[in-house]
């Protein structure tokens, strides 16, 4: 292996490192929720699952038959059950096309290269009627906007989340690279827990009463889709 690649391997590991693998429980939170909404079952694979903290959820909600998580980070400590692949994801994940119903990103696509080149993995790992789940920062909350507008960059890609953060995404991206994948118009949903601009440890739910929610109060969104064709998923 190449010095140059030797390189780039340390520089991503490093930036996973950065992220410490984890995302937040509301985030993990909104996953859930539409897993339940969709009855979502089959095998399931957790695509960036850094140290397992949504693997572990999935595995009790007790509605996969099969679950999986593929990480450029070592395989954690329980739960048992779980099939492990470790990879750097800016890389192509082999040898199983077509083989799970739900494919979870969460938190994962901001930390990669190449968008594109991650929905088409996405699209590949799924199974025809199978449902892809990527959650990531929302860039169009109004702290984004206001950090974006006041310091020249959204509110999670400043300096102290790189070489973590890496590419930032709006919902019109998002929806163009769905659709030139191959997967269906996705759906948008919303973790209704943001951060006040200035103040990101105040919500706007605290300060509203849960009134404020949506696209321009939350700090993350989920985008939902399907890989066209008939699902056979089973428990």
């Amino acid at each position: 292996m190449s010095p140059d690649v030797d390189d780039l391997l340390s520089r991503r590991a490093i930036a996973a490192e950065l992220s410490r693998g984890i995302s937040s429980n509301v985030i993990y939170a909104a996953i859930e929720r539409v897993i339940a909404a969709k009855s979502l079952k089959g095998a399931v694979l957790d695509y960036g699952a850094g140290v397992g903290d949504l693997t572990r959820r999935l595995v009790e909600l007790n509605c996969f038959a099969a679950v999986w998580g593929a990480d450029i980070m070592p395989k954690p400590e329980g739960p048992g059950g779980v099939t492990w692949i470790r990879q750097d994801l800016n890389e192509p994940l082999q040898g199983h096309d077509g083989e799970f119903d739900v494919v979870i990103a969460a938190e994962v696509i901001e930390h990669l290269e190449n968008p594109r080149f991650t929905v088409r993995e996405l699209f590949r790992l799924l199974r025809p009627g199978g449902t892809v789940i990527v959650t990531t920062p929302n860039n169009e909350s109004w702290r984004s906007l206001v950090a974006l507008l006041v310091r020249g960059h959204y509110a999670a890609f400043g300096e102290t989340a790189y070489p973590a953060h890496i590419t930032p995404l709006l919902r019109k991206d998002l929806a163009r690279i769905f659709q030139e994948t191959g997967l269906r118009a996705p759906e948008f949903f919303f973790t209704d827990s943001g951060g006040i601009p200035g103040k990101p440890g105040i919500t706007w739910q605290e300060v509203s009463y849960g009134w404020l929610r949506g696209l321009r109060f939350s700090d993350n969104l989920l985008a939902v889709a399907t890989r066209p064709g008939e699902s056979a998923a089973i428990r």
